[in-house]
């Protein structure tokens, strides 16, 4: 009994010994940290006019170098992390002066010896700051370390950094592939990635909506938004037919925000494809374009076994002006079960808005659609309080 009493007493003195121990070493560490952001601060402050001068000599022709003197290492990174700060945020010549400035000043060679270090928190360093100087011979370090490594928030700095260092299309779209193969749904995040690069955008996205890997067509697509790249579009009319669920929806969506010049054929194709979500976007999209000729099939796409593509269905009725407003009225009279329902809906929904505007061009639709509505669900006559004459029953045996 003693014995057993004796180890549950080693035991317990054991795990105060070693709690002690973590706190005694995170207090080092924090203090540790602290000394350094205090160093850190004062190496800015030394340095300040330093920085004045690199800024306001980066467009002329002089040669510019490290401040005069032996820097110490921390004041040598300080010097490096500013460096790296402007080369984010300017472009051109600023630019190319600063990552010239940095190679001159030994800031690349060092990371690259670096990223072959045994201590893994080094090496991720070395990436992070050579993806920042747009060191590209780093490149083929990046993508070993990449391929290593499972998918995780590490894997996304990696990429980054080879993605903004990369001068080479195969390199960036080796990334990619290395990034996708994990089976990850993190299209957008690649898409992100993949627009740090310094290369032609629109080279890189035909070469995306051509690969055979759906996964990257999805990430070329989700890269197209907002870009302005017309001779990807052809290869986007053809990935409205792709076999791939995700890509043929993604590759519509984009195509119809295009507002492009739709044939009856191929607005009938898609509001009857076998996917709901291409259904929706199409059905979304005919309002948007003010596609009057297509208010019978949107009445027919009310009975949609999907309630997004009713919804954006009865949202476009109601955005065709008044032909399309009567035809949700139609729908809400003769039609039955979720086809009512739907219409009704959006009904209630366009009086109760349009109701709220101010504007004269905005009151005469409000009315004209009022006639509409009560053409066909009547005029409800408000019921007026009579005021003035007593209320009849009451109690009467007083």
């Amino acid at each position: 009994m003693f014995s057993h009493l004796f180890v549950a007493y080693v035991f317990i003195y054991v795990c105060l010994g070693l709690i002690g121990l973590g706190i005694m070493l995170l207090v080092q560490m924090k203090i540790s940290h602290n000394r350094e952001q205090q160093r850190r601060e004062y190496y800015e402050q030394k340095h300040h006019d330093y920085f004045v001068y690199v800024q306001a000599h980066l467009g002329d022709d002089a040669e510019l170098k490290l401040p005069p003197g032996k820097l110490k290492p921390l004041e040598r990174r300080v010097i490096q992390d500013k460096f790296i700060e402007w080369i984010e945020q300017f472009k051109g010549d600023y630019r190319s002066r600063l990552i010239r400035l940095c190679r001159e000043a030994g800031f690349v060679e060092a990371d690259l010896k670096a990223l072959g270090s045994f201590r893994y928190g080094r090496r991720l360093a070395a990436a992070y700051r050579l993806g920042g100087m747009r060191a590209e011979e780093a490149v083929p370090g990046l993508l070993k370390m990449l391929k290593k490594g499972k998918y995780n928030s590490i894997s996304i700095i990696i990429a980054r950094s080879i993605a903004k260092a990369a001068n080479r299309p195969e390199d960036l779209l080796d990334m990619l592939r290395s990034l996708l193969s994990h089976g990850k749904p993190i299209h957008h995040l690649a898409a992100d990635i993949m627009l740090e690069t310094g290369l032609d955008a629109g080279s890189i996205l035909l070469k995306l909506l051509d690969d055979p890997d759906p996964a990257l067509v999805k990430v070329g697509l989700v890269a197209m938004w907002g870009q302005a790249v017309p001779e990807v579009m052809p290869v986007l009319g053809r990935l409205v037919g792709a076999k791939e669920k995700d890509v043929r929806a993604e590759a519509v969506k984009l195509y119809l925000s295009t507002n492009p010049a739709l044939k009856d054929e191929t607005i009938v194709q898609l509001m009857t494809d076998r996917d709901w979500e291409v259904r929706a976007e199409a059905a979304k999209a005919l309002g948007q374009l003010h596609a009057a000729g297509s208010i019978p099939l949107l009445v027919k796409a009310l009975q949609d076994a999907s309630w997004k593509v009713r919804h954006n269905s009865a949202e476009s009725l109601a955005a065709l002006g008044e032909a399309g407003f009567e035809a949700l009225c139609q729908a809400a009279v003769t039609g039955t079960g979720i086809q009512r329902e739907a219409a009704l809906h959006r009904i209630g929904l366009v009086m109760e808005a349009e109701q709220k505007h101010g504007a004269i061009e905005q009151m005469v639709a409000y009315n004209k659609k009022r006639l509409i509505h009560d053409r066909y669900f009547g005029v409800k006559k408000p019921v007026k309080r009579m005021t003035g004459v007593a209320a009849v029953g009451g109690d009467y045996t007083a």
